[in-house]
């Protein structure tokens, strides 16, 4: 059984066919999803999602393309379903992205500093967005004490140094859909190097398709390919490998039986 640990099921791509989705990511073995809001549009569509599909969880953040956005407003927002709603088990995602500078950096930088100081108020992970920043997310996460709740560096796309830096840090390597393409030279060298009990899988649906989709609509189906290049690559079974980052992901994310029964009962 599968856990796609960062999705974006609520996207407009799948307004045709969400439902037929998630019945294919079920077929296929998917049995935890992290649907991720990072704006006020998302968040509430995210919030629908975990409250409609029992298997389905949320997090709540703000992306760094719309910390331009972000007041005060939107941050009590996220803290208060953070606190409160039983479905939300992390904040995020939040981060820099300096590919697309779509807000400019310091508004980036200090939207960012303001979500990890609320995560470890509400001592929740955090999910980590980083394009082309990898110096300036080090630099944050270190001074803001981000270790302190720890979280998961998603999509991952940096050196063995930046991963060793972000284990130090409290925080697991999740790797989704470039991981399987041919050309990957770099992520295949790092999954290799994260210890095994730190490692994670995605989809980050509807972007990043894994070979041999690419180009295509992802969806939470297609995280057995990554885990398949991930079994493949540690030379694992592809049941040891969803095994064990299932039991990675419940364990980043608090996921016991005991409250995925409390919140189904709540359901």
């Amino acid at each position: 059984m599968f856990f796609d640990t960062h999705a974006h099921i609520n996207d407009a791509r799948f307004d045709q066919d969400r439902n037929e989705v998630i019945e294919r990511a079920r077929a296929e073995g998917v049995s935890l999803i992290v649907n991720v809001g990072f704006n006020h549009e998302t968040i509430t569509a995210t919030i629908r999602l975990a409250e409609a599909y029992d298997f389905i969880y949320a997090a709540v953040g703000w992306h760094p393309h719309d910390a331009k956005t972000c007041d005060d407003d939107a941050l009590r927002r996220i803290e208060h379903l953070a606190r409160t709603h039983p479905k939300v088990v992390a904040v995020g995602e939040m981060g820099l992205d300096y590919y697309w500078d779509h807000s400019p950096r310091e508004v980036q930088a200090e939207v960012f500093r303001k979500q990890i100081d609320l995560a470890k108020r509400l001592k929740k992970p955090i999910i980590i967005h980083n394009r082309e920043a990898d110096r300036d997310v080090l630099s944050i996460l270190k001074e803001e004490g981000a270790d302190e709740v720890g979280g998961v560096m998603h999509c991952f796309g940096g050196d063995k140094e930046m991963a060793r830096q972000c284990l130090e840090l409290n925080f697991y390597i999740s790797f989704g859909g470039p991981l399987t393409f041919k050309n990957a030279k770099l992520p295949k060298e790092v999954v290799q190097y994260v210890p095994l009990d730190r490692l994670l899988i995605e989809t980050d649906c509807p972007y990043l398709a894994p070979h041999p989709l690419r180009g295509k609509r992802n969806e939470p189906a297609y995280v057995r390919y990554v885990a398949e290049t991930m079994a493949e690559l540690r030379g694992l079974s592809l049941e040891e490998i969803a095994h064990m980052t299932m039991e990675n992901g419940k364990r980043l994310f608090a996921l016991t039986e005991s409250n995925e029964k409390s919140v189904r009962d709540e359901d």
